[in-house]
Formats: C-alpha cells, sequence, structure tokens
C-alpha cells in the first residue's frame, strides 16, 4: 500500500525497497504498481513524477512538465520494461518499451479517467472512466457502465491473470465483473471507509478491496493484513 506522501506499507511476502515519506513532493503519490516479478514496484505522482525502487527500472516520467491534466494510475508492460501513465483527461503517456496505442486525451468525456490497466495478452490497455466508461486500445472491450447510473464514482481497475476480462470497483466498494472475471463479492452498500483502489489475487484469481482507512476487504484472496 502507499499513502498520497509516499510512505509504503507491506504485508504478505511483499518486500519494502524504499517509499518517498520524509521526502518533498511536487504533487501527492497516486498510485503504486509492483514489478511484474514482484521484486520492485514503482510510485507516480499527481504531476507524473515517476519513483523506482527494488528492481523496478525508471524509464522516463511527467514530473516537471506542464500537464493538461494529473496523472492518477500507472500500469507496468508484461516484461517490466516500461510503463503507462494516464491523467484524468484520458492521455496517455509511455515509457520504455511501453508502446502507444491511442488515448482519450483531447476527447470529449463524460467523467475523468481514474485508472489503467495493461491487457498483456495484446500489448493495449483499458481505460477506466469514474462512471465506469471503459476505453480499449489494442485491447478487447468487455463491457462497462458507461450508460448506467451509479451509486458512486468508480476508483480502480484490475485485469483477470490471464487479460480476458476485467474488475473496477465502485468508492462504496461495488464490484463490477466483465468477460472471465468472477464476481466473489463485495462490500458495496455497506457503511463504511470509501474503497480507493482494487487488485487482482493471481494465486486464487480473487481480489482485494483497500479502503482509505488502510482497511483491506479479501474476495477469494488470501488475507495478508491491513494497515
Amino acid at each position: 500500500m502507499v499513502r498520497s506522501n509516499g510512505a509504503v506499507y507491506t504485508f504478505g511476502d511483499a518486500t519494502y525497497f524504499g517509499g518517498m515519506a520524509g521526502q518533498p513532493l511536487n504533487s501527492p503519490i497516486a498510485h503504486i504498481v509492483a514489478t511484474p516479478d514482484g521484486k520492485g514496484y514503482w510510485l507516480v505522482a499527481g504531476d507524473g513524477g515517476t519513483f523506482a525502487f527494488g528492481d523496478a527500472g525508471f524509464y522516463g516520467s511527467m514530473g516537471g512538465q506542464h500537464l493538461n491534466a494529473p496523472v492518477v494510475s500507472m500500469a507496468p508492460t508484461a516484461d517490466g520494461r516500461g510503463y503507462w501513465l494516464v491523467a484524468s483527461d484520458g492521455g496517455i503517456f509511455a515509457f520504455g518499451d511501453a508502446n502507444f496505442h491511442g488515448s482519450m486525451g483531447g476527447r470529449p468525456l463524460n467523467k475523468p479517467v481514474v485508472g489503467i490497466a495493461a491487457d498483456n495478452a495484446s500489448g493495449g490497455y483499458w481505460e477506466v472512466a469514474t462512471d465506469g466508461g471503459v476505453f480499449a486500445f489494442t485491447a478487447p472491450f468487455y463491457g462497462s457502465t458507461g450508460n448506467i447510473s451509479l451509486n458512486k464514482p468508480v476508483n480502480g481497475v484490475a485485469p483477470t491473470s490471464n487479460d480476458q476480462g476485467y474488475w473496477f470497483v465502485a468508492s462504496d466498494g461495488g464490484i463490477f465483473a466483465y468477460g472471465n472475471a468472477e464476481f466473489y463479492g463485495s462490500v458495496g452498500g455497506s457503511p463504511g471507509s470509501t474503497i480507493v483502489g482494487m487488485s487482482a489475487d493471481p494465486a486464487t484469481g480473487g481480489y482485494w478491496l483497500l479502503a482509505n482507512s488502510g482497511t483491506v476487504y479479501s474476495y477469494n484472496a488470501s488475507d495478508f493484513g491491513s494497515a
């Protein structure tokens, strides 16, 4: 887990490789993503600044450059030798061996983009907006809630282990599953903390939901603790 100040918390066999807590940041940290082998991770800030730890390579960033909208998420390539950053206007920034396949930057959006997930099978990616609209670039489209009224905005997205489906989660914990993504439960409709993200458990095919309190909800996924 990562806090907006760059503090990193590890659970289970996740190793701590460093963080940005206590160091000056031009913009809060927006997202953390692990390398494919789990031996490192990247942090990305809202200004596009990217920080690499462990075996994560630094391939570039948008830090110090003008952005039309803040960066909200990132996704690594299959081999971990590159990554994409996505801004809330749908703009995509590709580094390393990540190829640019298109974006929603400069195009009208009903709601801002909040996440990106890589499709390792095609080398493409999906963008998801807060209304659950999904935009697929060199990746198959499995469905979205873009034309459905949601109780709360979508806050995160995760692909299945074979990239033949995806989940996204709303801030109230509601889960939406598409393609071969299975629904294992949610905290939708239950009072409590705001859900700020999700991650898939490749070992079980389930998923974790993360609340802003640091609480982790496990669904068909191993429970390693929470903050």
